[in-house]
């Protein structure tokens, strides 16, 4: 096991630079989960970090030791990738213990390793079946066998879960966490899926553009995002974000936006006619007849939960409702945020508001 350090790492492709001098810190036995949209970079991270893709500048350490220029082989990492690259002529046992039969290692301590991560994974039934034969989801967890028995310093996943349906995700999530709940080993793992990171990081890295928005544990990103994008990126359903102006009420700040008033939280620095963009959780909006006006477009039951699309302050408005209402497509409604949980950001820069 080891420490993972990322310091102003660059990378560029001729002159078309991808990576802007990233820093991350991963400390030992770490769950750390990489996420943003598509072409944000977080691939490239992973595979410079796997040594799959050069340095153009900067330093990354892997357990106190620089590996720049080291080729994979000898970072003692392994790879866990999208598709699960297993060998289709050989048996479970063989595509697990291959590398280290590479490595001219002996067989007794061979199918000792296989055994081990086989009983880790439940593997034990299916070793001498072939991946033809196999789940997507037995596929994936004999991919993170191969990886475990190599005993790596680190694990690095490159989006693991994206070829399985949705309830596989689910239980492979759970899977994943678990394995490294028992073996502590530091782990890097990168996802376009928000949900993915929240549930399963310790920490979690939010790209954008090769550029680091926000760094945290996934509640504290949750709770006090510090700008627009990844205020909207993480939550699902994503956070309302609102523009309007400031204006004052008897000494209450409010944004108003197209007729509708939203009571903000009292901060400095809210001076009247401001833009300022006004973020609120759809969880957080709740119906009472005090509130502004909204026209139902959609109702989306998922059975513990209802999600509601409404129209208001000319834009789209989320809200989750926790208990069962008799609400239809075309009814008005009427909302009040939670003022105490409302989150305000500059309209110009996008940063948040404190």
């Amino acid at each position: 096991m080891a420490d993972v350090r990322i310091e102003k790492l660059y990378k560029a492709y001729g002159s078309v630079e991808v990576i802007h001098g990233v820093d991350v810190d991963i400390p030992d036995g770490r769950f750390v989960v990489l996420v943003g949209p598509s072409g944000c970079g977080k691939s490239t991270l992973l595979r410079m970090l796997a040594g799959l893709e050069g340095v153009t500048d900067g330093t990354i350490s892997i357990g106190g030791r620089v590996v720049n220029n080291l080729p994979p082989a000898e970072r003692n990492i392994a790879m866990v990738f999208q598709n699960y690259a297993l060998y289709p002529h050989k048996t479970v046992a063989a595509n697990m213990g291959f590398a280290l039969k590479m490595q001219r290692m002996e067989k007794a301590e061979i199918d000792q390793r296989v055994a081990t991560a086989a009983e880790i994974l439940g593997l034990k039934p299916y070793l001498k079946r072939y991946p033809r034969e196999l789940s997507g989801g037995q596929r994936q967890r004999v991919a993170m066998g191969r990886a475990i028995v190599r005993e790596p310093q680190v694990f690095l996943f490159d989006e693991p879960l994206s070829n399985l349906d949705a309830k596989l995700r689910v239980q492979m999530r759970t899977e994943i966490r678990e394995l490294h709940q028992r073996l502590s080993t530091t782990t890097v793992y990168v996802t376009h899926d928000q949900i993915e990171a929240m549930t399963m990081a310790d920490q979690i890295v939010v790209m954008r553009d090769g550029h680091i928005s926000q760094q945290g544990a996934p509640l504290e990103l949750y709770d006090r995002p510090a700008n627009m994008f990844v205020a909207g990126f993480i939550g699902s359903p994503s956070m309302n974000l609102i523009e309007g102006v400031v204006e004052h009420k008897d000494g209450q700040p409010f944004v108003v936006a197209e007729g509708v008033s939203l009571e903000a939280p009292n901060m400095d620095g809210l001076d009247e006619g401001r833009r300022i963009t006004f973020g609120i959780r759809p969880e957080h909006l709740l119906l009472d007849d005090t509130g502004f006006e909204a026209k139902v477009a959609v109702v989306e039951p998922t059975g513990s939960e209802t999600h509601l699309v409404l129209r208001a302050a000319g834009r789209e408005i989320i809200v989750v409702l926790r208990e069962r209402r008799s609400i239809r497509p075309g009814d008005t409604i009427r909302l009040r945020p939670q003022a105490e949980m409302a989150h305000l950001f500059d309209t110009g820069t996008g940063l948040r508001l404190e």
